[in-house]
């Protein structure tokens, strides 16, 4: 009679179980640790602010409520926000792609003359800044203050990406695949469009990201730059309305300060939603390249 096969398969040791057990452990309470809060989050932006007051919401929504939204998109001003940070964000991130696809690719050819020199030019900006005040001065000479390029030229690109991008290039494009292009009469310009950009989806998703997410966010330089109204983003106009729900509360009965303190909960967590909501959203869809462009760009090389 044959013996099953099965029995002679490798089993598990206890050592090895536990340390499996001890991962999936792990694992969980860091899922657990990121998925909370967001949960939380939502659920109280949504949520009678007395419930979430008095402690009585911690996970799920409680007496469901949307005043918070309801102030917050009913402000004049918000949709121009999200207008002007939509701009800045697409456009600031096209340009700091091509700029940094355009930096990178030559810095990642081993027969360009001094590219140790220039990388350490980009490298020296990681390190060493002019300072708030004199950067002012330079926007001010350079008649962008109050435009919308002073949200999008500065910081542009950034020398950290375009190290991981070079890293990347050097990585996943060998040089026999370029001297055999060449044979072939292809130009340099050519084989950057046809080449080096296809094979280059994936790192190309991590400066869309990296870039999205630095513009999106962006608030101390159209603190610093901007005066006019119809060119700031949307985080200065959300700060603008929990300012002013904070007021004085001494001069105010106990009634009207329990209304103020119910109103700025649900001012609170539907801002963060709000401000964060469309990142979450798109985050996903570029999730696979990211991680992959990461790993390649930032390990190897």
């Amino acid at each position: 009679m044959i013996k099953n096969s099965y029995k002679s398969i490798i089993k598990d040791s206890a050592s090895d179980r536990l340390f499996y057990l001890f991962c999936y452990i792990v694992i969980t309470l860091l899922t657990i640790s990121v998925l909370y809060p967001l949960i939380y989050i939502l659920s109280a932006s949504i949520s009678d602010a007395g419930a979430v007051l008095s402690s009585k919401m911690w996970l799920w929504p409680v007496d469901i409520s949307f005043v918070g939204y309801k102030y917050i998109l009913g402000y004049k001003y918000i949709w121009i926000g999200y207008r002007n940070t939509i701009f800045y964000t697409v456009a600031g991130t096209s340009i700091g792609i091509v700029l940094t696809m355009i930096c990178a690719y030559p810095l990642a050819r081993k027969n360009l003359k001094g590219r140790g020199f220039f990388t350490f030019l980009f490298t020296f900006t990681m390190i060493f800044s002019g300072g708030m005040i004199p950067n002012y001065l330079l926007m001010k000479n350079l008649n962008m203050i109050d435009t919308p390029w002073v949200m999008i030229i500065p910081g542009c690109m950034t020398a950290y990406v375009m190290i991981i991008t070079r890293t990347f290039i050097q990585s996943s494009i060998p040089d026999e695949l370029h001297e055999a292009a060449i044979i072939d009469g292809c130009s340099d310009f050519t084989f950057f469009a046809k080449v080096v950009l296809p094979l280059s989806k994936a790192i190309i998703a991590v400066q869309a990201v990296m870039y999205a997410s630095a513009h999106w966010n962006s608030y101390f330089n159209a603190f610093l730059y901007l005066k006019s109204k119809n060119l700031y983003p949307l985080q200065i106009f959300l700060r603008q309305i929990l300012v002013q729900s904070n007021f004085d509360t001494e001069m105010l009965d106990p009634d009207a300060v329990a209304q103020l303190q119910t109103l700025q909960q649900s001012l609170k967590y539907a801002i963060i939603v709000i401000a964060t909501a469309p990142m979450l959203t798109l985050y996903p869809f570029a999730q696979k390249y990211f991680v992959q462009g990461v790993m390649i760009g930032s390990l190897k090389g």
